[in-house]
């Protein structure tokens, strides 16, 4: 069984493999998601490039972009081979390329066809399979519109999901403004739980801090966090005591960037730039004296021909132990 009390939130261009290993060494137990991934992509891409991880992400969740059941099939068989905890489609992007390759956000319009595909990954794979996606589309947001999405993704054979709690403009409105503009309902996604005991339900969108995340765990089953877990990713440190009883000794923020210097220098040593992991790490000092001295030295010293890891232990260096 996963534990979804806590999920860091798949973000394209964000949660590749570099930065779920950092996460990982704040907190052990919140589920992460990886960005993303297209069924074509990795029917007919550079397989390895999209699923490589390493174990000590565990539990990792792949999320996939797709409507075809057939490929959304192989897709899982890909996961469970690659060793993933969770396989998760996205019906919640509304980006343009998105929706000409017919899925993410605008696959809520018809909820048999993401019922198919449920059905074909169920067929193909065991582990979980998990939907994510927003509480309706345009015009398309009535409550029971959004009921009949749920049952009939459930009749499927999907336990869990992951509800974005706005709807999403599909004209007119670009990815980030749909990240902001259409108002949150989050009474919608407490109707949802109590309206559908039976499901796991995940509330996503706006949360920013644990206290909000513990207040919700009052109403849902599990909180998704985004963009502040990844631009303040110290807020996650207090989650494995807070939410999951977890009493093991929280490191200082020093501490983490020691235990990321091994795997940093693992990967450059296997031909990744410096500045792909050190990307990631810029908010881990957010709030903290001497905090824009540790963004500066890596901004301007990590993207420089013959860069090594050292880059980040020097700016560590630049601020005082917290």
């Amino acid at each position: 069984m996963i534990d979804r009390r806590l999920c860091i939130a798949p973000m394209l261009d964000w949660t590749d493999r570099y930065c779920r290993y950092f996460l990982r060494l704040i907190t052990r137990h919140a589920l992460l998601y990886t960005e993303m991934v297209t069924t074509v992509a990795l029917l007919h891409g550079n397989q390895p490039r999209h699923l490589d991880f390493d174990p000590a992400e565990h539990p990792v969740a792949l999320q996939l972009g797709g409507s075809d059941p057939n490929e959304l099939a192989a897709c899982a068989r890909l996961a469970e081979h690659w060793g993933y905890d969770e396989v998760n489609l996205n019906v919640g992007c509304p980006s343009d390329r998105v929706q000409s390759g017919r899925f993410g956000a605008c696959l809520m319009a018809t909820p048999g066809v993401v019922a198919d595909g449920v059905a074909a990954m169920r067929a193909a794979t065991s582990l979980p399979v998990t939907v994510k996606h927003r509480i309706g589309i345009d015009e398309l947001d009535s409550y029971e519109l959004l009921v009949d999405f749920v049952a009939t993704v459930a009749e499927a054979g999907c336990e869990t999901f992951i509800i974005h709690a706005r709807k999403a403009w599909l004209n007119g409105l670009s990815p980030k403004e749909n990240r902001e503009i259409p108002p949150l309902r989050y009474d919608v996604v407490h109707r949802i739980k109590h309206d559908f005991p039976h499901l796991e339900i995940i509330i996503n969108g706006g949360i920013a801090s644990l206290d909000q995340a513990a207040a919700q765990l009052q109403q849902v089953d599990g909180v998704m966090i985004g963009r502040e877990a990844y631009q303040n990713p110290w807020i996650l440190a207090e989650a494995d005591r807070r939410l999951y009883g977890d009493d093991h000794p929280v490191p200082s923020r020093h501490e983490v960037i020691e235990r990321l210097m091994p795997f940093a220098e693992w990967v450059h040593a296997e031909g990744a730039p410096v500045n792909r992991i050190s990307r990631h790490i810029l908010g881990l000092f957010q709030g903290q004296p001497r905090a824009r001295a540790w963004r500066r030295h890596i901004s301007e010293n990590a993207h420089r021909d013959g860069a090594t890891p050292e880059v980040i232990r020097e700016a560590a260096r630049r601020v005082p132990g917290c």
